[in-house]
């Protein structure tokens, strides 16, 4: 049986009894099922598996490992399974089986969401038991996903980093380290050349998937339906797309989340957020994402992950995203909330070296790769702060390199203060990264001290970029104005002449975070203007959405003068 640490210490909230109360408000959402000692009810993989409630006997919940299932826990009577992805009707990831005869109480996912919804007692024992259990199978290190990889592949790190943010188990086989490596190539037939390889559900074997195709194969996301036009479709899932998937559904619209990585965006990399409003012992990035995804989908919206949009049509209405695999799905609005990612210093071999000494995010697992070590934060800003206070805990020394006098004009001051304090940061003001060297992995960097044209080359092997932002809407074209730096011009921003260039067709302005385009709104760090804080972030998420119920009255408003001009007249 897996013994787990969080199991011990949060059992009653992993695993709560319901009352007899409880189990007879479920009853009229479920349907009685008589069960058979033996008798498998749910395998790994599943889709819209049941929440089930046990009435009677008891249940085995299974979880898989590469050489078979191991018992996580026994149910009995008044017991429920379930984890999130019950919630979503997505893929799940354990075996039950009937250990003894009886009877339960099946939920399809539908229902179990209106429960959730409507249910305030209901919802707040399902939502943390869910939210705990996924966090327990995540911390017990089964799986019957394997990745085979090495610490000096920059695609091993890339598929840790989305499983990690994606909160799904996987077991990690480091090639380098591991004495049963060779026996797993051979036994699956592929070689060291080939990594990483993920080990799909025990016999589907990929060699270096992209992130697409690893969350096909587990089932990550919900299956959509391409006939529907959604009332929203939301592009990104940082912290400002995230509050709009949240206040949308919840005030009942049907929304439609496209990420094309994992949830948070570049604040779910973030080791520790300490001034978000409602969290003064701090937060990591991951974890207030995974609380704010959770939410959205409690409200019923839609998160699809590794679903990059590529193309707006924007010349008709309902408007068309095309997605990275080939599908089209339609909305009535869209809310851009697509985010900035850091900018890419203009250094020779810096391509070369990502992912295996040069870093774009500061989480446990680029920490692993330099603990001990002499590491390089480049940037401000209050991410590069956050790093470098975090690198600071497990490397022998981090060199935080800022071309400006200091950092008062960006980060904030409680950052400030502890990087001043730590013995184990140095601050280089006014200077740059001037070269990066090595073979297979960065060995040695360069940098100058533009004052007096001091250079330096130290044997530095990790360096972690967080400079500027540049703005994700290439996949937009022409379809909206945009600033000089490629940010969207949106409401009080937008001038005459770009309403004019964009033939705006209302008698209204935009509103205030509208684009040239009716019914598409921009939000967050892809906005011409925004504060790049956390708390802004959602701020903006939340309010675009009274826009959007405009927006969409507009529309209704439009179609049913459509459809009356058309009618023929009465006789």
């Amino acid at each position: 049986m897996i013994t787990n640490t969080l199991l011990e210490t949060r059992r009653e909230q992993m695993f709560p009894k319901l009352s007899a109360a409880q189990v007879t408000r479920l009853e009229a959402h479920a349907q009685r099922i008589e069960t058979t000692a033996g008798e498998v009810l749910v395998q790994p993989g599943d889709r819209h598996r049941k929440l089930l409630v046990v009435l009677a006997g008891s249940l085995e919940i299974l979880l898989p490992t590469p050489s078979g299932y191991e018992l996580l826990i026994v149910l009995e009577k008044g017991d429920f399974s379930g984890e999130m992805s019950t919630l979503r009707g997505v893929s799940g990831l354990s075996r039950i089986k009937v250990r003894d005869a009886g009877a339960v109480l099946a939920i399809d996912d539908q229902n179990l969401r209106n429960i959730v919804q409507t249910d305030a007692e209901l919802s707040e024992l399902f939502m943390r038991a869910f939210i705990l259990r996924r966090m327990g199978i995540v911390s017990t290190g089964n799986s019957e996903l394997m990745l085979l990889g090495s610490s000096h592949s920059a695609n091993t790190l890339r598929l840790r980093e989305f499983l990690t943010r994606n909160s799904y188990p996987y077991v990690s086989v480091d090639i380098d380290s591991d004495p049963g490596v060779q026996a797993l190539l051979e036994r699956f037939h592929v070689a060291i050349e080939d990594i990483p390889i993920v080990i799909c559900r025990g016999d589907r074997v990929f060699k270096n998937p992209s992130n697409h195709d690893l969350a096909e194969c587990l089932g990550m996301n919900p299956q959509l339906d391409a006939d529907v036009v959604h009332d929203l479709i939301v592009v990104g899932a940082g912290p400002a797309g995230l509050s709009a998937a949240v206040y949308g559904a919840s005030e009942g619209l049907d929304v439609l989340v496209l990420e094309a990585s994992a949830p948070g965006g570049q604040a779910g990399s973030s080791s520790r957020i300490e001034n978000y409003l409602g969290f003064p012992t701090g937060i990591s990035g991951q974890a207030l994402a995974g609380r704010a995804l959770v939410q959205a989908q409690k409200f019923g919206a839609n998160v699809t992950i590794a679903n990059e949009a590529v193309r707006l049509r924007c010349d008709k209405r309902p408007y068309e995203i095309e997605l990275a695999d080939g599908s089209v799905t339609r909305g009535h609005t869209v809310i851009v909330a697509s985010g900035a990612q850091y900018r890419r210093l203009p250094l020779e071999n810096l391509s070369r070296f990502s992912g295996v000494g040069v870093y774009y995010a500061a989480t446990h697992l680029e920490a692993k790769l330099c603990q001990g070590e002499e590491i390089v934060v480049v940037g401000g800003g209050n991410s590069a702060g956050q790093a470098a206070v975090f690198l600071a805990g497990s490397c022998r020394h981090v060199h935080m390199m800022v071309r400006a006098e200091g950092l008062a004009d960006s980060m904030s001051r409680y950052l400030i203060r502890r990087i001043e304090d730590s013995p184990h940061i140095t601050l280089h003001t006014h200077t740059e990264l001037t070269a990066l060297e090595g073979t297979d992995r960065l060995e040695s960097v360069s940098w100058l001290h533009k004052p007096d044209g001091q250079a330096q080359t130290r044997p530095i092997g990790h360096v972690f970029l967080m400079t500027g932002a540049v703005p994700n809407t290439k996949w937009l074209q022409d379809c909206v104005a945009m600033d000089d730096k490629g940010f969207i011009c949106t409401g009080p921003d937008l001038h005459p002449e770009d309403l004019t260039a964009a033939r705006w067709p209302l008698n209204r302005p935009p509103h205030l975070r509208e684009t040239t385009l009716p019914g598409i709104f921009a939000v967050g760090d892809v906005r011409s203007g925004s504060v790049k804080r956390i708390a802004s972030a959602v701020g903006e998420g939340s309010i675009c959405v009274q826009f959007v119920h405009r927006a969409l009255g507009e529309l209704a408003i439009a179609n049913t003068l459509t459809r009356s001009l058309r009618s023929p007249p009465s006789p």
